[in-house]
């Protein structure tokens, strides 16, 4: 189905693998428009609850965009690209309706920095390392690292790494909120499967609405606060609110079908 992805979904996770190992699972053309197709089955197949990103084997999760075919462009040229994958792959990603999380198996550098980013969060392999490093091309990142990386570990580290075009390991990565979790390559898609099997069990359309509401807050959405409480108040008049409030005060499990 797809020439660059493997997809997988198994307990209601869609596992979409990013397979060009031998190129380091970079981004190219190919890569960005069959991500924007998977992404649109994700949002629109009732089957798939959650899904992870990772890539190909075990040296890189996506070791950044393919160089090759930035040479021939212009000004308008890049800014085309950049959009053109902001609008169809990491836009999309961010506003989910459903959890997506990364799983970096290794390199996640420049474009595969900012495609772990827009994932909702991400889990590191103990090999994984992050980088912005585009300066070293005489670019800057343009699928919306310079702001996520911001939004995730602050301004002043964020300054450093994209000037610097240093690259952090897995340990630093978690001691600076850029991951949430560390673990073996070998227990990494087990253990991003076991949080996202948790997140199952909670209330989908509660789910979609924190997705939202924390999206405004790492924006600095004006409106973050009024957005929260006109989410709140939708929330009453679903059936799952109902099932989860009467299930708490009836003692047991709420079983939540997502309307």
């Amino acid at each position: 189905m797809y020439q660059t992805l493997l997809t997988d979904l198994q307990d209601g996770t869609l596992v979409i693998t990013i397979n060009r190992p031998d190129k380091l699972n970079a981004l190219n053309k190919d890569v960005i428009e069959e991500l924007g197709k998977v992404l649109d089955e994700v949002y629109s197949n009732p089957d798939i609850k959650s899904a992870i990103l990772t890539g190909a084997g075990e040296k890189a999760f996506v070791a950044g965009a393919d160089i090759t075919e930035f040479t021939s462009l212009d000004a308008a040229g890049g800014s085309a690209l950049a959009k053109k994958g902001q609008d169809n792959v990491f836009d999309k990603i961010e506003n989910s309706p459903k959890p997506i999380v990364a799983a970096v198996n290794g390199f996640a550098l420049g474009g595969g920095c900012e495609l772990a980013m827009s994932c909702h969060f991400r889990l590191a392999s103990e090999n994984a390392k992050f980088g912005q490093p585009e300066v070293n091309l005489g670019l800057i990142p343009g699928y919306g690292g310079t702001q996520r990386l911001t939004q995730l570990i602050g301004k002043g580290k964020s300054m450093e790494l994209m000037m610097t075009a240093d690259m952090i390991g897995a340990e630093e990565a978690k001691a600076l909120g850029l991951v949430n979790h560390v673990a073996p390559l070998a227990e990494l898609l087990a253990k991003t499967k076991e949080i996202l099997q948790k997140i199952h069990t909670k209330a989908p359309v509660a789910i979609a609405k924190v997705i939202a509401c924390v999206n405004d807050a790492a924006k600095g959405e004006t409106a973050g606060f009024a957005n929260e409480i006109k989410r709140f108040g939708e929330c009453f008049s679903t059936e799952d609110m109902k099932e989860g409030t009467g299930a708490f005060l009836e003692k047991r499990k709420a079983i939540f079908k997502g309307k």
